[in-house]
């Protein structure tokens, strides 16, 4: 399993005196989300159907035991600001003759279901994400990015950038970390250095005094290149306001606008 990601952020937080205000994104087909809820019995619900879409072809057998452990995982994340954690599995079978193909490790095609062997191959990621909250004037989002940028440069061995993203400004930060596994915990009995990767990127709410922090984790290096590609095209989606709401605003002003046109 992907080790967990570091759902902290290394940026000065203020004391959170109020509930973050809503953010909407998409996460796509291939992630699993965790149970999280704010009572045990929510949870204990959640985790049943979650155990039951992560091991779709078990049974009462696995999913049983299976259902207490995400729940217990998902209680050790209330209140540290997660939001949202889900287990990313995505097939690497060459489908297409493609051998750098990843697709979600059950999808659809042409309307049936597609089942992928998991010793054909599965790159795992874990994704978080968490409201932080910062002390800042909420419509001072630049201002904010740019503090946010100053403080993640300052590490060599963060890779951190400006991103212009759909929703405003944010700021990436890439690290890569070598674990050396012990000889005693491995298959082959000798030693293993295990590569893995994390992007998180931090967006300014500008809607209240939080700034939400994605994080993708992965030790799937050899995809590493696709996981980028998947955080960008998630990236793109966040919005502070419902995305339902601008379509039928937008809708109705396309509506208006034609009416009038036609007026004339």
């Amino acid at each position: 399993m992907t080790p967990p990601t570091e759902t902290t952020s290394p940026l000065p937080s203020a004391p959170a005196s109020q509930e973050p205000p809503p953010i909407w994104f998409l996460a796509p087909e291939g992630f699993f989300a965790l149970p999280l809820a704010a009572t045990p019995e929510e949870r204990a619900d959640l985790s049943q159907s979650f155990v039951r879409e992560l091991y779709s072809r078990g049974d009462e057998n696995i999913w049983e035991p299976a259902a207490p452990y995400y729940a217990a995982m998902a209680e050790m994340m209330a209140g540290t600001g997660v939001s949202y954690s889900a287990m990313g599995l995505f097939s690497t079978a060459d489908e297409d003759g493609d051998d750098r193909a990843v697709t979600p490790d059950d999808g659809t095609q042409d309307g049936e279901v597609v089942r992928h062997e998991g010793a054909d191959g599965v790159a795992q990621c874990a994704l978080t994400v968490a409201a932080v909250p910062t002390d800042q004037d909420g419509t001072d989002t630049d201002v904010v990015a740019q503090g946010i940028l100053a403080i993640l440069s300052g590490d060599e061995y963060n890779d951190a950038r400006w991103l212009d993203l759909p929703c405003g400004p944010a700021v990436s930060c890439v690290t890569l970390r070598e674990y050396r596994i012990r000889p005693e915990l491995t298959e082959t009995g000798e030693q293993v250095d295990l590569l893995t990767g994390q992007i998180q990127v931090h967006v300014p709410f500008p809607t209240g005094p939080f700034t939400a922090v994605f994080t993708l984790h992965t030790a799937s290096m050899d995809y590493w290149t696709e996981f980028c590609d998947l955080m960008a095209a998630v990236l793109q989606t966040v919005s502070f306001t419902d995305p339902e709401e601008d379509t039928e605003e937008s809708t109705g002003a396309e509506s208006q606008t034609g009416s009038g046109s036609d007026a004339q």
